[in-house]
């Protein structure tokens, strides 16, 4: 049988982990961790977000504090506000909520973050971490997506892990944390050649690219687990539905695990937002680890 992973599930746990920590170091400390999201524009989907964000935080016990933009504000302008969050001792994390306004460059708004303060580990700064193996903050769907893997089976090392998608975003920090469980780690894109026989070889079968459907069920390998991490929205026999880049039904019958979409990888990545706060409150005031 294959084993549907529930990342709701697995998420509220790990949110409930992390209320516990956040309580623990109020009540230790006196700190309520809190984080700051900056919002430029009326983006729909980007609006939808941190709504979601801001009602996570607050459940977890946490101080969630909002900066929404008008869609003309400058670069400049929110540059000085992320510079005005570094320098809050009162603010642990900082999420600029992508995408910007095209007058605005992203690269230089998320660089402008603090490394400390990075909770969605985007800085130059903490990718070069998590490739050197050194303590940062990592990026949330990444991050989420090997917990996910790692409820199936909590040891990974040895394992092939194919990783098809090579953003910074996903694709790149996700093989970097397959690489640290000891995973032998391929990256996989849209110029490998035979695609799917290289898929076929995964014994962990990551799927990050955002193309619905693009993994058949026929690339699977028989008892392989599979990581959909595609959110797609496609029109189908009238209706409007989100999709993985996974064939979910064909790859089902192969796999000896799957995450669906939704409800599978989407879930975790507010909950590793919420523990990256934690994690970031701690060690800026150095408290030490968090159970989380």
């Amino acid at each position: 049988m294959t084993t549907i992973i529930d990342g709701k599930a697995i998420a509220a746990g790990l949110r409930e982990k992390i209320a516990g920590a956040a309580a623990d170091i109020k009540a230790k400390h006196g700190v309520t961790p809190a984080l700051a999201v900056v919002l430029v524009g009326e983006d729909p989907a980007s609006q939808v977000y941190v709504r979601n964000k801001h009602a996570a935080t607050e459940k977890a016990g946490m101080r969630s504090i909002e900066h929404k933009l008008p869609e003309t504000t400058s670069e400049a302008d929110v540059v000085a506000l992320v510079r005005k969050l570094n320098g809050d001792e009162e603010v642990d994390g900082i999420l600029v909520q992508l995408p910007l306004p095209e007058h605005i460059s992203s690269d230089r708004v998320i660089n402008e973050i603090h490394p400390d303060k990075d909770v969605d580990g985007l800085t130059e700064a903490n990718a070069g971490r998590l490739i050197l193996g050194k303590d940062g903050l990592i990026p949330c769907t990444p991050q989420g997506s090997v917990i996910l893997a790692k409820t199936v089976t909590e040891n990974l090392s040895g394992l092939h892990a194919v990783v098809v998608g090579r953003s910074i975003l996903v694709g790149k920090p996700l093989a970097m944390l397959l690489l640290a469980e000891n995973c032998t780690v391929t990256i996989a894109h849209s110029r490998t050649k035979d695609l799917a026989a290289v898929c076929r070889e995964a014994d962990i079968l990551c799927a990050a690219v955002g193309v619905p459907r693009l993994i058949k069920g026929s690339w699977v390998k028989k008892g392989a687990i599979v990581i959909d991490v595609g959110i797609n929205r496609i029109e189908e026999d009238g209706k409007t539905r989100l999709v993985g880049d996974v064939d979910y039904d064909g790859a089902q019958d192969r796999a000896g695990a799957i995450t669906p979409v939704p409800g599978g990888v989407g879930p975790m990545t507010i909950a590793c937002l919420l523990r990256n706060t934690v994690i970031a409150a701690a060690r800026r005031r150095g408290l030490g680890a968090v159970d989380v």
